[in-house]
């Protein structure tokens, strides 16, 4: 005999008459360290959908601090603030980083849709900010990917909401930096920054990253001061060739002029599928 529906539904039921929660409604068993995996690839397949959505292929990534000050900012500075003059200094390379993304925003317009890149960042304040500001200048949209952080509370106003998202997870968020990257242009930063640079190089020199990404290192005098790139040949840590992973610019003509020859030299004639869409791309 088919089965009673009335009987199916007690069966439902819990102890007060209540129908139990679905597996993916309960928020309890969600956040608890059982469904981390699930966290993980929420983080996967969520900014792929939307990405994809939106119709981003390639992407052209910022990094650099997110203590470097618009130039707003700086109205007001006490003269006897000991760190304005550190300030006026880094906030040449904000300007610098907004005019560079207003640039490369406009130009991606000029281009085939499937050679076409949208501006990204870590949604945050400075450089990220600044790269950010830069696209909406121009007209256009770009990315943020933010991340949950004590003293980072949400994505600067000037990413779009469809193109915000809020990561928990720093090796996803990572992911989704390397993964639709045309170009990295690495502005002065601190840890957060370094840490960038370094994992990309490390994927590229280790041929983990399958295809080629240019990668710009912006500013000369900070890098040098900073990072000594010839002791690491002369100690034998790197070999020379390592060298050639990266460029140096220190304005935004010589940073557009570089960008613009290595992606004609990479990329052109390339018809590569929405987001998401080559999972070979990293191993």
């Amino acid at each position: 005999m088919p089965e009673d529906p009335d009987d199916a539904l007690d069966d439902a039921l819990d102890d007060e008459g209540h129908i139990p929660a679905k597996a993916y409604e309960n928020l309890e068993f969600l956040h608890s360290s059982d469904a981390r995996i699930i966290r993980i690839l929420s983080e996967y397949l969520e900014p792929r959908r939307q990405l994809r959505v939106q119709g981003v292929r390639n992407t052209v990534v910022f990094f650099g601090s997110a203590r470097i000050p618009a130039t707003e900012d700086l109205v007001g500075l006490p003269e006897g603030d000991p760190n304005a003059k550190g300030l006026h200094r880094l906030n040449a390379y904000y300007e610098d980083a907004r005019e560079l993304s207003q640039r490369l925003t406009e130009w991606s317009t000029t281009l085939p849709t499937h050679e076409r890149f949208m501006v990204c960042s870590g949604g945050g304040p400075g450089i990220m900010e600044a790269a950010n500001r830069g696209a909406a200048d121009a007209g256009g949209k770009s990315v943020g990917l933010g991340i949950s952080l004590p003293f980072e509370q949400g994505v600067n106003p000037y990413v779009p909401r469809d193109l915000a998202f809020e990561f928990h997870y720093f090796f996803m968020r990572k992911w989704w930096f390397v993964t639709p990257a045309l170009a990295l242009v690495i502005f002065p930063g601190g840890f957060g920054t370094f840490d960038e640079l370094f994992e990309l190089l490390t994927l590229m020199q280790t041929r983990k990253i399958r295809r080629r990404v240019a990668v710009l290192v912006y500013g000369r005098e900070y890098w040098n001061d900073v990072v000594n790139f010839e002791a690491l040949v002369e100690w034998g840590t790197i070999s020379r060739d390592d060298l050639n992973l990266f460029e140096f610019a220190d304005d935004p003509d010589e940073a557009f002029g570089i960008l613009r020859r290595r992606f004609e030299e990479y990329f052109t004639g390339s018809e590569p599928e929405l987001t998401g869409g080559k999972p070979t791309d990293l191993s």
